[in-house]
């Protein structure tokens, strides 16, 4: 199914497989105080776990601070690595979550309060030096950022990681809503650890198929799967990117204000990369001078868990020896040169590093827009109006006539794709390339003369002819090498309503041809082999772990098979629609 929205479903970060949380790490005696209340301004009192060094003699020290909703025992191997390391590490449970008092509302005002309560409280502490971090991963990223948006003085520097940006890949992507959100609220619900529930694999997926089955509503999924939640009701009255998200995060004015030494961290296969990016990109554009010159960007070839701890293989790619390097000794370095006077990390040779997978290489570069400036434009065209795994379209360097449009037909009453076992492989798998017959497109360059390196944000523009006031679409970027063998590379999928914008829709005209620039693609960097070729797969967003759009047009969450219409969805290419996708690339 869908490259992308396999990688989405892991928020929650590594709490699916927390018996592997110790491995590298060796057994560490740590002194700690566990059921520390740190006061809220508003009187709640929120729990803490302090580590400290085994040895330590009562100097003050530097801290770093971890604040989750995934209760605070399930961090005690990164705290004791830090606290080995000369730091005081602390975890705290969020409002609401573990032993924290208050209410837990997700994404919402309270999370950057409550960070700048409790960096505030811990400076203030005379066994604290009056230097704050920060730490965490998705939840934990995110609450950096609200945090930061706050001010509180003593912060000294952040590291945010696979950071989930509300509105934009949590508890939906760019306004595509998946259904990985009630999963989430079901392990989140209550005060204590849900993991075995969250991690239920066989229960998902069986109640997710019966959502696709049954052309329920999706709102209604809450009551499927038996956890009635305010919070998916309140989500599913926000499809865009409205003041209820906007509240969530930092405001440009904030962002011009953060000068914070900063590392971001995220990976190609990461499904919160697009917050990750947003926060950066923002950054970028608004901070001064001097904090976009100590904000730092390191990307991978990761899953969302991989961020933390990389591991060589998963999605059935094996990725090379290289990628493979301490991730906690990074942040070790980083706390060592931004809190205690150490060595820049020698890692981090310049503000984006980055790995070319394919080429076993890691790269640096000055900013995003250094690491290329060279674009390749294929083309697309056809010989034929409908595509199946043996009759496709083609991506060239120059316009090739042919047929003046492809098609392909969605019925949003064919579950056939939902019901596709979820493979394990999802980076390789090619069932669903096996599978479509005139419900997708397939359109392929030649085989690349000499090896080269893909590094960036893709783009694809369509022109596209329907028959319905809305649909979704999903793109998916492959190689595939001279054995057959096929790499996920990258996706997007767009909703059609909001082609023109994310903060209002704009319904097709039925008949109309309009173009879709597709442009909020995953960042990734590999070497496409020589004799390889690309592969552009356009379909139907109809499986398992999505939303279910049936083209009425009517509020998506809302709609049911009752409304459902069947999509005859036409791309144009010709000289006066030049469908086409640009790739930046370098040969060097």
């Amino acid at each position: 199914m869908m490259l992308l929205l396999r990688t989405l479903c892991c928020f929650a970060g590594m709490l699916s497989a927390a018996a592997s949380a110790d491995i590298g790490r060796d057994p560490i005696d740590v002194d700690y105080q566990w059921g520390v209340s740190i006061p809220m301004r508003d009187g709640v009192e929120l729990n803490a776990t302090i580590y400290r060094p085994k040895d330590w003699q009562g100097e003050k020290l530097a801290s770093i601070i971890t604040i989750t909703p995934y209760i605070s025992d399930r961090y005690q191997p990164d705290a004791q690595y830090f606290a080995r390391h000369g730091f005081a590490f602390l975890v705290v449970d969020t409002r609401g979550r573990g032993n924290s008092g208050g209410e837990f509302r997700p994404m919402r005002e309270h999370d950057g309060l409550d960070g700048h309560d409790i960096v505030e409280w811990v400076a203030s502490q005379p066994r604290s030096n009056g230097k704050v971090a920060l730490r965490g991963g998705s939840y934990g990223g995110y609450n950096q950022w609200a945090t930061a948006r706050n001010f509180p003085q003593h912060l000294t520097t952040v590291v945010p990681i696979a950071s989930a940006f509300p509105g934009i890949d949590f508890p939906m992507n760019y306004n595509v809503a998946y259904p990985y959100g009630i999963q989430w609220t079901t392990l989140t619900s209550g005060r204590t650890a849900n993991g075995r529930t969250f991690g239920d694999a066989g229960f998902w997926q069986r109640k997710f198929l019966e959502y696709h089955q049954s052309g329920m509503a999706f709102a209604d999924l809450d009551k499927l799967v038996g956890n009635t939640s305010t919070e998916f009701a309140e989500w599913q009255k926000h499809p865009t990117q409205d003041a209820y998200w906007a509240a969530a995060v930092p405001t440009s004015d904030d962002f011009a204000r953060i000068n914070l030494p900063t590392l971001t961290i995220t990976g190609y296969y990461d499904g919160d990369q697009p917050g990750a990016m947003e926060y950066y990109r923002r950054h970028m554009r608004y901070g001064s001078e001097q904090a976009k010159a100590r904000h730092y960007l390191l990307l991978g070839p990761w899953n969302h868990s991989g961020t933390r701890m990389p591991v060589q293989e998963f999605g059935g790619v094996k990725f090379g020896d290289a990628m493979m390097f301490d991730a906690f000794a990074l942040d070790k370095d980083w706390y060592n040169w931004t809190m205690r006077g150490g060595d820049k990390p020698a890692f981090l040779k310049d503000k984006v590093t980055y790995f070319v997978a394919g080429a076993n290489q890691w790269k640096s570069a000055p900013s995003l827009e250094a690491i290329t400036d060279q674009t390749m434009t294929l083309h697309l065209s056809s010989s034929s109006k409908t595509h199946t795994a043996y009759q496709t379209g083609q991506l060239t360097s120059e316009p090739v006539s042919g047929q003046p449009y492809s098609q392909y037909v969605y019925d949003p009453l064919d579950t056939s794709k939902a019901e596709m076992e979820q493979a394990d492989n999802y980076l390789t798998d090619q069932s669903e390339i096996a599978a479509t017959d005139g419900d997708g497109l397939f359109f392929y360059s030649e085989p690349f003369q000499q090896a080269t390196e893909i590094t960036g944000y893709p783009k694809l523009e369509l022109y596209l002819e329907m028959d319905v006031p809305d649909t979704d679409i999903n793109v998916t970027l492959y190689e595939v090498l001279a054995d057959g063998t096929s790499i996920a590379l990258t996706g997007e999928t767009q909703r059609a309503r909001y082609r023109e914008s994310l903060q209002r829709e704009t319904l097709i005209v039925p008949g109309e041809v309009n173009k879709f620039t597709f442009e909020r693609f995953y960042f990734f960097s590999r070497m496409i082999a020589e004799g390889s070729r690309l592969r552009l797969f356009i379909r139907p967003a109809n499986g398992l772990t999505q939303q279910r759009n049936y083209n009425s047009g009517k509020p998506v969450s809302f709609e049911t098979k009752a409304e459902a219409s069947t999509a005859f969805i036409k791309l144009l290419h010709s000289d006066r629609y030049p469908s086409r996708v640009l790739l930046p690339f370098t040969n060097e």
